[in-house]
């Protein structure tokens, strides 16, 4: 045996013991949260790509937290208005969460672990769209998150034909 498969058994058991510990710390937590695949359906609107926020608010209408933000340029945020609102404009409330604007006709599906304290407790998803030389469209959709909704297309006002989340 060389010395180097010697080095990559020896690396090998320390990488497999440190996802050992790493795993048992973690299974616990999920049991908390769970995928969930969201899914965003544009209509055909004849226009550049969509800017798109996704965000949940709880049963008082707080903003809790941002989910996804699709378009990568920061000076346009501003026209997700609801979303831009509630955040004050913080980048820090996007970073690691964003990904390319969403074009007509096209699909947006992001899977992400939520936790289960937002099903059936009241807590709404919301998606504010915009898009470059045309209107704004605020809290465009407004689902509740509940176990009975899952699966279930919810229609957009504008730009988005229909939202809809799996477990």
């Amino acid at each position: 045996m060389s010395e180097t498969t010697k080095t990559e058994d020896g690396t090998m058991k320390t990488l497999l013991s440190a996802l050992a510990v790493t795993t048992a710390l973690t299974v616990p937590a999920l049991a908390f949260a769970r995928p969930v695949t969201l899914t965003t359906n544009m209509n055909p609107y004849g226009g550049d790509g969509a800017y798109l926020a996704l965000y949940v608010t709880d049963a008082k209408g707080a903003y809790m937290g941002s989910l996804w933000v699709a378009g990568g340029k920061a000076k346009y945020y501003e026209h997700l208005s609801d979303w831009y609102r509630a955040t004050a404009g913080n980048p820090a409330e996007i970073n690691g969460i964003t990904g390319a604007s969403v074009g007509a006709g096209r699909q947006l599906k992001i899977t992400l672990d939520l936790a289960d304290a937002l099903f059936d407790a009241g807590y709404e998803l919301h998606i504010d769209a915009a898009a470059e030389d045309m209107r704004d469209s605020p809290s465009e959709v407004v689902v509740p998150l509940t176990s009975a909704g899952v699966g279930q297309p919810v229609p957009g006002r504008r730009y988005i034909r229909d939202f809809t989340y799996d477990m």
